[in-house]
Protein backbone atom coordinates (compact mmCIF):
# COMPACT_ATOMS: atom_id res chain seq x y z
CA UNK A 1 0.00 0.00 0.00
CA UNK A 2 1.19 3.55 -0.44
CA UNK A 3 4.22 2.39 -2.94
CA UNK A 4 3.53 4.83 -5.66
CA UNK A 5 2.05 7.48 -3.50
CA UNK A 6 5.04 7.76 -0.93
CA UNK A 7 7.58 8.00 -4.64
CA UNK A 8 5.60 10.75 -6.50
CA UNK A 9 5.96 12.27 -2.77
CA UNK A 10 9.40 11.37 -2.34
CA UNK A 11 9.98 13.25 -5.96
CA UNK A 12 8.43 16.00 -4.53
CA UNK A 13 10.58 16.99 -1.80
CA UNK A 14 13.46 15.82 -3.96
CA UNK A 15 12.51 18.93 -6.49
CA UNK A 16 12.55 21.16 -3.61
CA UNK A 17 15.74 20.07 -1.94
CA UNK A 18 18.29 22.77 -2.91
CA UNK A 19 16.33 25.80 -3.11
CA UNK A 20 17.18 28.72 -1.17
CA UNK A 21 14.00 28.65 0.47
CA UNK A 22 10.03 28.28 -0.07
CA UNK A 23 8.21 30.20 -2.20
CA UNK A 24 4.66 30.79 -3.44
CA UNK A 25 5.79 29.52 -6.46
CA UNK A 26 7.56 26.70 -5.95
CA UNK A 27 5.09 25.46 -2.56
CA UNK A 28 2.50 25.54 -5.52
CA UNK A 29 4.36 23.17 -7.90
CA UNK A 30 5.11 21.17 -5.00
CA UNK A 31 1.63 21.33 -4.55
CA UNK A 32 0.02 20.58 -8.03
CA UNK A 33 1.98 17.21 -7.38
CA UNK A 34 0.82 16.30 -4.15
CA UNK A 35 -2.68 16.56 -5.43
CA UNK A 36 -1.53 14.45 -8.38
CA UNK A 37 -0.09 11.94 -5.94
CA UNK A 38 -3.23 11.73 -3.43
CA UNK A 39 -5.40 11.78 -6.32
CA UNK A 40 -4.15 8.72 -7.76
CA UNK A 41 -3.92 7.02 -4.57
CA UNK A 42 -8.03 7.19 -5.00
CA UNK A 43 -8.02 9.83 -1.97
CA UNK A 44 -11.64 11.42 -1.62
CA UNK A 45 -11.76 15.06 -3.59
CA UNK A 46 -13.12 16.88 -1.00
CA UNK A 47 -10.23 15.49 1.53
CA UNK A 48 -7.38 16.27 -0.99
CA UNK A 49 -9.14 19.88 -1.17
CA UNK A 50 -8.88 20.49 2.75
CA UNK A 51 -5.47 18.80 2.91
CA UNK A 52 -3.84 20.80 0.31
CA UNK A 53 -4.96 24.24 1.96
CA UNK A 54 -4.11 23.05 5.23
CA UNK A 55 -0.47 22.60 3.84
CA UNK A 56 -0.35 25.46 1.60
CA UNK A 57 -1.22 28.13 4.47
CA UNK A 58 1.45 26.50 6.93
CA UNK A 59 4.77 25.82 4.37
CA UNK A 60 3.85 29.56 3.37
CA UNK A 61 2.98 30.25 7.28
CA UNK A 62 5.82 31.81 9.31
CA UNK A 63 6.43 28.48 11.45
CA UNK A 64 8.83 26.91 8.82
CA UNK A 65 12.16 27.65 10.80
CA UNK A 66 15.17 29.24 9.25
CA UNK A 67 17.02 26.33 10.45
CA UNK A 68 15.49 23.47 8.23
CA UNK A 69 15.94 23.71 4.21
CA UNK A 70 12.54 23.33 1.63
CA UNK A 71 12.63 19.57 1.52
CA UNK A 72 13.24 19.26 5.54
CA UNK A 73 10.62 22.19 5.64
CA UNK A 74 7.99 20.95 3.21
CA UNK A 75 8.32 17.05 4.45
CA UNK A 76 7.53 18.24 8.00
CA UNK A 77 4.88 19.99 7.29
CA UNK A 78 3.56 17.24 4.87
CA UNK A 79 4.34 14.51 7.83
CA UNK A 80 2.47 16.03 10.36
CA UNK A 81 -0.71 16.86 8.38
CA UNK A 82 -0.48 13.21 7.06
CA UNK A 83 -0.76 12.32 10.37
CA UNK A 84 -3.35 14.57 11.30
CA UNK A 85 -5.56 13.49 8.60
CA UNK A 86 -5.59 9.65 9.12
CA UNK A 87 -6.22 9.99 13.53
CA UNK A 88 -2.98 11.74 14.67
CA UNK A 89 -2.44 9.04 17.56
CA UNK A 90 -3.24 5.63 17.81
CA UNK A 91 -6.88 4.54 18.87
CA UNK A 92 -6.95 1.54 21.04
CA UNK A 93 -9.78 -0.99 21.91
CA UNK A 94 -11.91 0.01 25.26
CA UNK A 95 -11.16 -3.53 27.16
CA UNK A 96 -12.16 -1.72 30.74
CA UNK A 97 -15.69 -2.35 30.47
CA UNK A 98 -17.40 -4.89 32.52
CA UNK A 99 -16.37 -9.13 31.04
CA UNK A 100 -17.10 -10.19 28.76
CA UNK A 101 -16.40 -7.23 26.54
CA UNK A 102 -18.03 -7.57 23.48
CA UNK A 103 -16.42 -6.67 20.34
CA UNK A 104 -19.21 -6.52 16.96
CA UNK A 105 -17.87 -7.14 13.73
CA UNK A 106 -19.83 -5.49 10.63
CA UNK A 107 -18.53 -4.97 6.91
CA UNK A 108 -19.27 -5.86 3.12
CA UNK A 109 -19.32 -9.56 1.89
CA UNK A 110 -15.55 -10.33 1.03
CA UNK A 111 -14.11 -7.97 3.16
CA UNK A 112 -12.38 -10.52 5.43
CA UNK A 113 -14.66 -10.28 8.40
CA UNK A 114 -14.03 -13.90 9.74
CA UNK A 115 -10.37 -14.28 9.02
CA UNK A 116 -10.24 -10.45 10.71
CA UNK A 117 -12.30 -11.73 14.12
CA UNK A 118 -9.96 -14.59 14.29
CA UNK A 119 -6.29 -12.41 13.77
CA UNK A 120 -8.18 -9.40 16.47
CA UNK A 121 -8.92 -12.82 19.01
CA UNK A 122 -4.63 -13.88 18.66
CA UNK A 123 -3.38 -9.94 18.66
CA UNK A 124 -6.00 -10.00 22.18
CA UNK A 125 -4.93 -13.18 23.45
CA UNK A 126 -0.73 -12.29 22.90
CA UNK A 127 -0.44 -9.10 23.47
CA UNK A 128 -3.37 -7.80 25.95
CA UNK A 129 -3.36 -11.53 27.85
CA UNK A 130 -6.97 -12.15 27.79
CA UNK A 131 -9.52 -14.87 26.96
CA UNK A 132 -11.20 -14.70 24.12
CA UNK A 133 -14.22 -16.13 22.51
CA UNK A 134 -15.44 -16.72 19.05
CA UNK A 135 -18.87 -16.62 17.74
CA UNK A 136 -20.70 -16.61 14.39
CA UNK A 137 -23.92 -15.32 13.53
CA UNK A 138 -23.56 -15.75 9.58
CA UNK A 139 -26.58 -17.92 9.11
CA UNK A 140 -26.37 -17.50 5.54
CA UNK A 141 -22.75 -18.70 4.62
CA UNK A 142 -22.51 -21.87 6.82
CA UNK A 143 -19.00 -22.35 5.59
CA UNK A 144 -18.47 -19.14 7.30
CA UNK A 145 -19.28 -20.79 10.88
CA UNK A 146 -17.04 -23.90 10.22
CA UNK A 147 -13.92 -21.22 9.22
CA UNK A 148 -14.31 -19.56 12.36
CA UNK A 149 -14.66 -22.49 14.45
CA UNK A 150 -11.15 -24.20 12.51
CA UNK A 151 -9.73 -20.64 13.29
CA UNK A 152 -10.59 -20.60 16.88
CA UNK A 153 -8.73 -24.58 17.23
CA UNK A 154 -5.59 -23.32 15.73
CA UNK A 155 -5.38 -20.56 17.71
CA UNK A 156 -6.57 -23.05 21.05
CA UNK A 157 -9.27 -20.27 22.02
CA UNK A 158 -13.37 -21.03 23.04
CA UNK A 159 -15.74 -20.90 19.93
CA UNK A 160 -19.20 -20.85 20.65
CA UNK A 161 -21.20 -23.56 18.31
CA UNK A 162 -23.91 -22.12 16.35
CA UNK A 163 -25.95 -23.86 13.02
CA UNK A 164 -27.44 -21.61 9.89
CA UNK A 165 -30.79 -22.33 11.28
CA UNK A 166 -30.75 -20.35 14.30
CA UNK A 167 -31.77 -16.78 14.70
CA UNK A 168 -28.55 -14.69 14.90
CA UNK A 169 -30.09 -12.35 17.55
CA UNK A 170 -30.64 -15.98 19.50
CA UNK A 171 -27.39 -16.99 18.62
CA UNK A 172 -25.52 -14.20 20.07
CA UNK A 173 -27.17 -13.71 23.39
CA UNK A 174 -27.22 -17.21 24.23
CA UNK A 175 -22.97 -16.90 23.40
CA UNK A 176 -22.64 -14.32 25.79
CA UNK A 177 -24.34 -16.13 28.19
CA UNK A 178 -21.64 -19.05 27.62
CA UNK A 179 -18.68 -16.41 27.62
CA UNK A 180 -19.88 -14.91 30.76
CA UNK A 181 -20.35 -18.56 32.41
CA UNK A 182 -16.60 -19.66 31.23
CA UNK A 183 -14.77 -16.16 32.54
CA UNK A 184 -14.10 -15.09 29.05
CA UNK A 185 -12.88 -11.19 29.02
CA UNK A 186 -13.50 -10.59 25.09
CA UNK A 187 -16.35 -11.66 23.18
CA UNK A 188 -15.55 -11.57 19.23
CA UNK A 189 -18.98 -11.80 17.32
CA UNK A 190 -18.65 -12.37 13.56
CA UNK A 191 -21.67 -11.08 11.71
CA UNK A 192 -22.84 -11.83 7.54
CA UNK A 193 -21.48 -9.20 4.77
CA UNK A 194 -24.29 -7.33 4.27
CA UNK A 195 -24.85 -4.06 1.79
CA UNK A 196 -26.03 -0.67 3.14
CA UNK A 197 -28.95 -0.67 0.62
CA UNK A 198 -30.01 -3.68 2.18
CA UNK A 199 -32.43 -2.71 4.51
CA UNK A 200 -33.87 -6.30 6.19
CA UNK A 201 -29.97 -6.91 6.88
CA UNK A 202 -29.25 -3.51 8.38
CA UNK A 203 -31.96 -4.04 10.44
CA UNK A 204 -30.88 -7.70 11.41
CA UNK A 205 -27.24 -5.83 12.69
CA UNK A 206 -29.18 -3.12 14.57
CA UNK A 207 -31.48 -5.94 16.25
CA UNK A 208 -27.87 -7.63 16.95
CA UNK A 209 -26.27 -4.46 18.48
CA UNK A 210 -29.46 -3.61 20.29
CA UNK A 211 -29.28 -7.16 21.87
CA UNK A 212 -25.29 -7.21 22.41
CA UNK A 213 -24.64 -3.81 23.32
CA UNK A 214 -21.59 -4.13 22.44
CA UNK A 215 -18.21 -2.12 24.16
CA UNK A 216 -16.21 -2.01 20.51
CA UNK A 217 -18.59 -2.11 16.84
CA UNK A 218 -15.74 -2.27 14.49
CA UNK A 219 -16.49 -2.23 10.62
CA UNK A 220 -14.20 -4.38 8.59
CA UNK A 221 -13.57 -3.04 5.04
CA UNK A 222 -10.88 -3.71 2.02
CA UNK A 223 -8.18 -1.20 2.01
CA UNK A 224 -8.81 -2.50 -2.28
CA UNK A 225 -11.23 -0.06 -2.75
CA UNK A 226 -9.98 3.09 -1.87
CA UNK A 227 -12.44 5.88 -1.10
CA UNK A 228 -15.53 3.51 -1.45
CA UNK A 229 -14.38 2.17 1.46
CA UNK A 230 -14.80 5.49 3.41
CA UNK A 231 -17.96 5.60 1.71
CA UNK A 232 -19.37 2.37 2.76
CA UNK A 233 -17.99 3.41 6.31
CA UNK A 234 -20.36 6.57 6.59
CA UNK A 235 -23.10 4.69 5.27
CA UNK A 236 -23.03 1.42 8.16
CA UNK A 237 -22.04 4.77 10.40
CA UNK A 238 -25.22 5.94 9.76
CA UNK A 239 -27.16 3.28 10.72
CA UNK A 240 -24.78 1.53 13.41
CA UNK A 241 -22.67 3.41 16.25
CA UNK A 242 -19.35 2.63 14.54
CA UNK A 243 -16.15 2.58 16.95
CA UNK A 244 -13.72 2.45 14.71
CA UNK A 245 -12.44 0.99 11.57
CA UNK A 246 -10.07 -2.32 10.35
CA UNK A 247 -8.55 -2.03 6.90
CA UNK A 248 -7.49 -5.64 5.41
CA UNK A 249 -5.26 -6.56 2.92
CA UNK A 250 -2.83 -3.46 3.39
CA UNK A 251 0.00 -5.88 1.73
CA UNK A 252 -2.06 -6.48 -1.69
CA UNK A 253 -2.08 -3.55 -4.60
CA UNK A 254 -4.24 -1.01 -2.15
CA UNK A 255 -3.43 2.50 -3.66
CA UNK A 256 -4.01 4.16 0.19
CA UNK A 257 -7.50 6.26 -0.60
CA UNK A 258 -8.93 4.20 2.37
CA UNK A 259 -6.35 5.06 4.65
CA UNK A 260 -6.19 8.58 3.74
CA UNK A 261 -10.15 9.20 3.28
CA UNK A 262 -11.89 7.11 6.22
CA UNK A 263 -11.02 9.18 9.35
CA UNK A 264 -12.31 12.93 7.55
CA UNK A 265 -14.93 11.11 5.78
CA UNK A 266 -16.58 9.30 8.81
CA UNK A 267 -15.30 10.73 11.85
CA UNK A 268 -14.20 7.31 13.24
CA UNK A 269 -10.50 5.86 13.67
CA UNK A 270 -8.46 3.43 12.06
CA UNK A 271 -7.42 0.74 14.78
CA UNK A 272 -6.16 -1.64 12.91
CA UNK A 273 -4.76 -2.99 9.81
CA UNK A 274 -4.36 -6.36 8.07
CA UNK A 275 -0.69 -7.07 6.63
CA UNK A 276 -1.46 -10.25 5.35
CA UNK A 277 -2.49 -13.67 5.68
CA UNK A 278 -1.37 -15.15 8.47
CA UNK A 279 -3.01 -14.98 11.64
CA UNK A 280 -0.70 -13.20 12.97
CA UNK A 281 -0.73 -10.23 10.24
CA UNK A 282 -3.05 -7.93 12.08
CA UNK A 283 -1.42 -4.35 13.54
CA UNK A 284 -2.49 -1.57 15.37
CA UNK A 285 -2.26 1.40 13.00
CA UNK A 286 -0.65 4.45 14.55
CA UNK A 287 -0.98 7.54 12.16
CA UNK A 288 2.52 8.70 12.85
CA UNK A 289 3.95 5.80 11.89
CA UNK A 290 2.15 5.50 8.89
CA UNK A 291 3.05 8.97 7.61
CA UNK A 292 6.90 8.58 7.94
CA UNK A 293 6.25 5.17 5.78
CA UNK A 294 4.48 6.94 3.20
CA UNK A 295 7.20 9.44 2.94
CA UNK A 296 9.80 7.14 2.92
CA UNK A 297 11.50 7.16 6.68
CA UNK A 298 10.32 3.74 7.48
CA UNK A 299 7.95 2.53 10.77
CA UNK A 300 10.88 1.78 12.94
CA UNK A 301 9.48 1.84 16.12
CA UNK A 302 6.76 -0.90 14.50
CA UNK A 303 9.79 -2.98 13.91
CA UNK A 304 11.39 -3.01 17.08
CA UNK A 305 7.90 -3.74 18.14
CA UNK A 306 7.10 -6.82 16.41
CA UNK A 307 10.90 -8.03 16.87
CA UNK A 308 10.68 -7.91 20.64
CA UNK A 309 7.23 -10.23 20.13
CA UNK A 310 8.16 -12.60 17.39
CA UNK A 311 12.10 -12.89 18.48
CA UNK A 312 12.92 -15.85 21.16
CA UNK A 313 15.23 -13.52 22.99
CA UNK A 314 16.98 -16.72 24.80
CA UNK A 315 17.92 -17.99 20.99
CA UNK A 316 18.82 -14.57 19.87
CA UNK A 317 21.39 -14.10 23.02
CA UNK A 318 22.51 -17.65 22.30
CA UNK A 319 23.11 -17.17 18.49
CA UNK A 320 25.10 -13.81 19.66
CA UNK A 321 27.44 -15.89 21.73
CA UNK A 322 28.03 -18.25 18.87
CA UNK A 323 28.79 -15.15 16.76
CA UNK A 324 31.50 -13.88 19.23
CA UNK A 325 32.89 -17.45 19.17
CA UNK A 326 32.96 -17.58 15.61
CA UNK A 327 30.69 -20.49 15.62
CA UNK A 328 27.89 -18.94 13.25
CA UNK A 329 26.78 -22.00 11.39
CA UNK A 330 24.08 -22.68 8.59
CA UNK A 331 21.53 -24.18 10.85
CA UNK A 332 21.51 -20.83 12.66
CA UNK A 333 21.40 -18.95 9.47
CA UNK A 334 18.19 -21.01 8.87
CA UNK A 335 16.89 -19.76 11.90
CA UNK A 336 17.55 -16.24 11.16
CA UNK A 337 15.37 -17.08 7.59
CA UNK A 338 12.93 -18.34 9.63
CA UNK A 339 12.68 -15.07 12.30
CA UNK A 340 12.24 -13.03 9.37
CA UNK A 341 9.65 -15.08 8.04
CA UNK A 342 7.78 -14.70 11.23
CA UNK A 343 8.00 -11.20 11.05
CA UNK A 344 6.07 -11.08 7.74
CA UNK A 345 8.85 -11.76 5.08
CA UNK A 346 11.86 -9.34 4.07
CA UNK A 347 9.47 -7.50 1.83
CA UNK A 348 7.37 -6.65 4.83
CA UNK A 349 10.51 -6.11 6.94
CA UNK A 350 11.83 -3.40 4.34
CA UNK A 351 8.99 -1.69 4.27
CA UNK A 352 9.55 -0.51 8.08
CA UNK A 353 13.54 0.48 6.69
CA UNK A 354 13.80 4.22 6.08
CA UNK A 355 14.60 4.30 2.61
CA UNK A 356 18.58 4.76 3.41
CA UNK A 357 18.64 1.62 4.23
CA UNK A 358 16.40 0.02 1.57
CA UNK A 359 18.31 -2.98 -0.62
CA UNK A 360 18.00 -3.46 -3.98
CA UNK A 361 14.85 -5.05 -5.25
CA UNK A 362 16.37 -8.17 -6.37
CA UNK A 363 17.20 -8.41 -2.29
CA UNK A 364 13.34 -8.69 -1.18
CA UNK A 365 12.76 -12.10 -2.89
CA UNK A 366 11.13 -14.21 -0.26
CA UNK A 367 10.60 -17.38 -2.43
CA UNK A 368 14.53 -16.93 -2.41
CA UNK A 369 14.37 -17.50 1.26
CA UNK A 370 12.39 -20.45 0.63
CA UNK A 371 14.35 -21.72 -1.10
CA UNK A 372 17.29 -21.97 1.17
CA UNK A 373 15.82 -23.14 4.01
CA UNK A 374 15.18 -26.10 1.50
CA UNK A 375 18.59 -26.44 0.47
CA UNK A 376 19.82 -26.31 4.39
CA UNK A 377 17.35 -28.27 5.36
CA UNK A 378 18.55 -31.18 2.55
CA UNK A 379 22.24 -30.96 4.32
CA UNK A 380 23.58 -33.32 6.97
CA UNK A 381 24.55 -31.92 10.27
CA UNK A 382 28.07 -31.91 9.53
CA UNK A 383 27.33 -30.07 6.17
CA UNK A 384 25.41 -27.38 8.77
CA UNK A 385 27.95 -27.28 11.14
CA UNK A 386 30.85 -26.76 8.83
CA UNK A 387 29.84 -25.11 5.95
CA UNK A 388 33.39 -25.14 4.22
CA UNK A 389 32.77 -28.81 3.73
CA UNK A 390 30.48 -28.10 0.75
CA UNK A 391 32.01 -28.53 -2.13
CA UNK A 392 31.61 -30.16 -5.50
CA UNK A 393 30.12 -33.80 -5.07
CA UNK A 394 28.28 -32.26 -2.17
CA UNK A 395 26.46 -29.25 -3.87
CA UNK A 396 24.80 -31.35 -6.59
CA UNK A 397 23.86 -33.42 -4.26
CA UNK A 398 22.39 -30.61 -1.89
CA UNK A 399 20.54 -29.37 -5.13
CA UNK A 400 18.76 -32.78 -6.13
CA UNK A 401 17.55 -33.10 -2.51
CA UNK A 402 15.88 -29.51 -2.59
CA UNK A 403 15.22 -28.98 -6.08
CA UNK A 404 17.39 -26.46 -7.04
CA UNK A 405 20.66 -25.62 -9.38
CA UNK A 406 23.69 -25.72 -7.90
CA UNK A 407 24.24 -21.99 -8.95
CA UNK A 408 21.60 -21.33 -6.40
CA UNK A 409 23.79 -23.41 -3.96
CA UNK A 410 26.26 -20.93 -4.22
CA UNK A 411 23.98 -17.88 -4.00
CA UNK A 412 22.69 -19.21 -0.69
CA UNK A 413 26.41 -19.49 0.41
CA UNK A 414 27.13 -16.46 -0.42
CA UNK A 415 24.36 -15.00 1.24
CA UNK A 416 24.97 -16.95 4.42
CA UNK A 417 28.75 -15.30 4.37
CA UNK A 418 27.71 -11.98 4.01
CA UNK A 419 25.20 -12.31 6.88
CA UNK A 420 28.02 -13.96 9.02
CA UNK A 421 29.92 -10.70 8.28
CA UNK A 422 27.31 -7.96 8.89
CA UNK A 423 25.88 -10.13 11.96
CA UNK A 424 29.68 -10.32 13.70
CA UNK A 425 29.73 -6.08 12.56
CA UNK A 426 26.53 -5.54 14.29
CA UNK A 427 27.48 -7.63 17.65
CA UNK A 428 30.49 -6.02 18.16
CA UNK A 429 29.33 -2.32 17.59
CA UNK A 430 26.25 -3.00 20.19
CA UNK A 431 23.51 -4.98 18.07
CA UNK A 432 20.03 -3.39 17.49
CA UNK A 433 20.27 -0.82 19.52
CA UNK A 434 23.35 0.35 17.08
CA UNK A 435 21.68 -0.24 13.97
CA UNK A 436 18.53 1.54 15.46
CA UNK A 437 21.11 4.47 16.24
CA UNK A 438 22.75 4.52 12.91
CA UNK A 439 18.81 4.76 11.15
CA UNK A 440 17.97 7.66 13.17
CA UNK A 441 21.34 9.06 12.16
CA UNK A 442 20.15 8.94 8.27
CA UNK A 443 17.25 11.06 9.40
CA UNK A 444 17.17 14.77 9.04
CA UNK A 445 17.18 16.96 11.85
CA UNK A 446 15.31 16.48 14.60
CA UNK A 447 14.79 12.93 13.30
CA UNK A 448 11.90 11.22 11.75
CA UNK A 449 9.21 13.60 11.67
CA UNK A 450 6.82 11.86 13.95
CA UNK A 451 9.59 11.72 16.32
CA UNK A 452 11.39 9.12 17.23
CA UNK A 453 12.70 8.83 20.90
CA UNK A 454 16.16 8.19 21.77
CA UNK A 455 18.14 5.28 22.22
Amino acid sequence: MFDNLSQRLQQTVAQLTGKGRLTEDNIQEALRNVRIALLEADVALPVVKDFLETVKSRAIGAEITQTLNPGQAFIKVVSDELTALMGTANSTLNLKAQPPVVILMAGLQGSGKTTTAAKLAKLLIDQEKKTVMLVSCDVYRPAAIKQLETLALQLNTPFFASHSHEDPATIAKAALTAASNQGCDVLIVDTAGRLHIDTDMMQEIKTLHGVMQPTETLFVVDSMTGQDAANTAKAFNDALPLTGVILTKTDGDARGGAALSIRQITGKPIKFIGVGEKIDALEAFHPDRMANRILGMGDVLTLVEEAKRKIDEKQAQKVAKKIQKGQFDLQDFRDQLKQMQDMGGMGSLLKKLPMGLKLPQSAVDDKMFVQFTAMIDSMTLQERRYPALIKGSRKIRIAQGSGTQVPDVNRMLKQFMQMEKMLKKFNKKGSMKNMMRQMQGMMPPGGMPGGLPPF
